[in-house]
């Protein structure tokens, strides 16, 4: 397994960090836990280009992106009359175009190996060629899909899978893979949360719908029941591997711990394996200052695989 990271994934705020939960320096501290670890980091060459990006994006959202209020909506932070889109540009929306070429980058090598990558950022879960939201604004997954498909690293049957096990419903991917049956979603949420479309939820192909409050051990249970229908063939798989699912995370509204996360990675990482589906891990949400150990703690669980 090698870990993907660059760091301009990290979001160098300064005092407007505080106005939203999401640390945006974790993955630095993911990479010094990680210290003296063998296990090998690679970086993205550079961001997505806007090129692909509007591939990707439909006319109408070419435009919206391009929005600093629009932009803001979707960061869910007030709208800051000193803060221009330049701004936004270089320490939000940048950090996310690394992110996505991360997850391309993971995507091709993990196709090439036939093993795991882990890119420590992505997951953009919530966004859509039509749409961003819940602070994604590219959906990483949905680009990376179509690059591979141009690239000829995936045809038209290739079946493909996403398993998303952060807090939030995957409503972007969802929609985004409305009409693609050779994309197969297993997604595990608290149903009492955004987002709450009951349309993207009824796409999911594997649900695992939860409520507030549950603990590990009912979690663990669950995913391992789900992840046994998976059967068959895929030629890769995606995870978003978010840690909003801590006990101490005030928006994801479940119970685990950083004992939990390592163990969640860790199942399904080995049920990957054993079904031989090259894998690339996305880091998805994570609204707590246990995030970075969570994610430290899931990749050394999983190192050896």
């Amino acid at each position: 397994m090698k870990v993907i990271y660059e760091p301009r994934f990290n979001y160098q705020l300064g005092v407007l960090k505080y106005l939203h939960p999401f640390d945006g320096e974790k993955f630095a501290k993911v990479v010094s836990e990680l210290d003296g670890l063998n296990i090998e980091i690679i970086h993205p060459n550079g961001p997505i280009s806007t090129k692909v990006i509007n591939e990707y994006l439909n006319e109408l959202m070419r435009k919206l992106v391009l929005s600093k209020t629009l932009v803001l909506r979707a960061l869910e932070v007030p709208k800051i009359p000193f803060v221009g889109f330049d701004f936004l540009d270089k320490k939000i929306l940048t950090p996310m175009r690394l992110a996505v070429a991360g997850t391309l980058l993971g995507a091709e090598k993990a196709l090439e190996s036939g093993g795991i990558m882990w890119n420590l950022s992505g997951g953009f879960h919530h966004a859509s060629n039509l749409n961003m939201e819940g602070f994604c604004i590219y959906n990483d997954i949905g680009i990376s899909y179509q690059q591979l498909r141009k690239s000829g690293h995936l045809s038209e049957t290739d079946k493909v899978l996403i398993i998303d096990v952060d807090a939030h419903h995957g409503n972007g991917n969802a929609y985004s893979f409305k009409d693609n049956e050779n994309v197969h979603l297993l997604d595990v949420y608290n149903e009492d949360i955004y987002p709450t479309s009951q349309f993207t939820r009824n796409r999911v192909n594997f649900p695992v719908p939860l409520k507030s409050g549950v603990e590990g051990c009912e979690y663990l249970e669950k995913l391992t029941q789900a992840l046994e229908l998976i059967t068959g063939h895929y030629a890769l798989a995606f995870v978003i591997a978010g840690t909003d699912v801590l006990a101490v995370d005030k928006l994801g509204g479940f119970k685990l711990n950083v004992e939990d996360v390592a163990k969640r990675e860790k199942i399904i990482l080995s049920h990957l394996k054993t079904l031989e589906i090259p894998t690339v891990v996305t880091g998805g949400g994570g609204y707590s200052k246990q995030s970075a150990s969570a994610i430290a703690a899931a990749i050394k669980a999983c190192s050896t695989l």
